[in-house]
């Protein structure tokens, strides 16, 4: 379990929300509201906010765009994590990841287990890092957004987390670049 060491500072984070779908519109976007909310609530700085369609190209797009821009250091997609035909948030996002995380997965549906049971078999959150951005792609209920928020993101995008978390090891996601260019 993560504890707060409050000797050490908050460093808040630049945070894009991405919402897939071909519904939503911005005034409808309860997913990305709860995600917003929750980042603002935690001190973090949402660095923009994008709607786009169950596209794999627009979604690319999106996430690229973001993970581009020096002001995002996280990218949260909502949506399109499921099993139906528009479902291709994972299509696009993995294709896009220079390393996958493996463990969100696991520990999402750990959570998410414990809220909604063998239905969380029915999601495919994912999430990688895109060059030095970290890209969570989380399922598009408000629910799933606050587990993963509250029961993972709160704590691994809080640089006072310990035993260890995010924040701390941002300086060197790209020390393999640095090095290939001395």
């Amino acid at each position: 379990m993560s504890r707060l060491d409050l000797d050490r500072p908050f460093l808040p984070l630049g945070i894009a929300v991405v919402t897939v779908s071909d519904t939503r519109d911005l005034a409808g976007d309860r997913s990305g509201d709860t995600l917003a909310e929750r980042l603002g609530a935690a001190g973090h700085r949402l660095a923009g906010r994008a709607i786009v369609t169950d596209d794999v190209d627009a979604i690319r797009a999106a996430v690229s765009g973001f993970a581009a821009d020096p002001a995002v250091d996280v990218v949260l997609t909502t949506g399109g994590t499921g099993f139906t035909g528009r479902d291709v948030t994972p299509e696009a996002v993995e294709a896009l990841f220079t390393k996958r995380m493996d463990g969100f997965s696991a520990v999402f549906h750990r959570i998410s287990y414990d809220k909604i049971g063998v239905s969380t078999i029915q999601s495919r959150a994912t999430a990688g890092l895109v060059g030095t951005t970290f890209v969570f792609a989380l399922p598009g209920s408000p629910g799933a957004c606050r587990d993963a928020w509250d029961g993972i993101l709160a704590h691994q995008l809080d640089y006072r987390a310990k035993p260890c978390n995010f924040v701390e090891i941002m300086p060197r996601l790209d020390e393999h670049l640095r090095r290939k260019a001395s």
